[in-house]
């Protein structure tokens, strides 16, 4: 049986409909709530504002991002090198078939829109996917340099999300290379000595 959703989801769910159609830079408040079938004060109560509204979407998806990399992840017997490799490209085969992702990606205008939120205004977003990568490789692999282990997960998404705002190859390519670079980090007997 499926949880009842609650006011806070059926907004999210609103102002994801309202980004996938184009007409997030337009959209009002009231234009939400209403799709919610909720009153605006629910809603300013609920987000405060239209950013804090549109951060909370794009924090939302971001925490589906990484759940369906840890689903990717459950099981993974290989190196840290590897992992990152599945995690880059889970995240990269979902992005290209994510509504919402294609349509903050497209818009011109982005009057008002989400792209902020993965740019200027990304640092929610980036900590939240830094310490969820750091925990993985903590927890997967204890013996890792917590330092060095916390900067692998740094690139990863900065690398990531780079990807995601220019494709360059092949996902399995692109995968490959940030997996290449986290295993040079992240194998001293690799490191040059001056």
């Amino acid at each position: 049986m499926a949880a009842m959703a609650t006011t806070r989801d059926a907004l999210l769910d609103a102002a994801y409909d309202a980004v996938v159609a184009g007409g997030w830079p337009k959209a009002r408040m009231l234009d939400v709530a209403n799709a919610a079938g909720v009153s605006r004060q629910t809603l300013y109560n609920e987000f405060g504002s239209k950013d804090a509204l549109a951060e909370a979407l794009a924090m939302r998806e971001a925490g589906r991002f990484l759940d369906a990399v840890d689903a990717a992840l459950t099981g993974h017997t290989g190196t840290p090198a590897e992992a990152v490799g599945v995690a880059v490209a889970t995240t990269l085969r979902l992005a290209a078939d994510n509504p919402l992702v294609k349509a903050v990606l497209t818009d011109d205008t982005d009057a008002g829109g989400l792209l902020p939120f993965l740019t200027t205004r990304a640092e929610p977003l980036f900590d939240a996917a830094r310490a969820r990568i750091s925990t993985r490789l903590h927890a997967d692999w204890p013996d890792l340099e917590p330092t060095e282990s916390d900067l692998a997960a740094d690139v990863v998404v900065r690398l990531t999300i780079s990807y995601l705002f220019l494709p360059a190859d092949a996902v399995e390519l692109v995968s490959a290379r940030v997996a290449h670079l986290v295993d040079k980090l992240l194998a001293p007997e690799q490191r040059r000595t001056p």
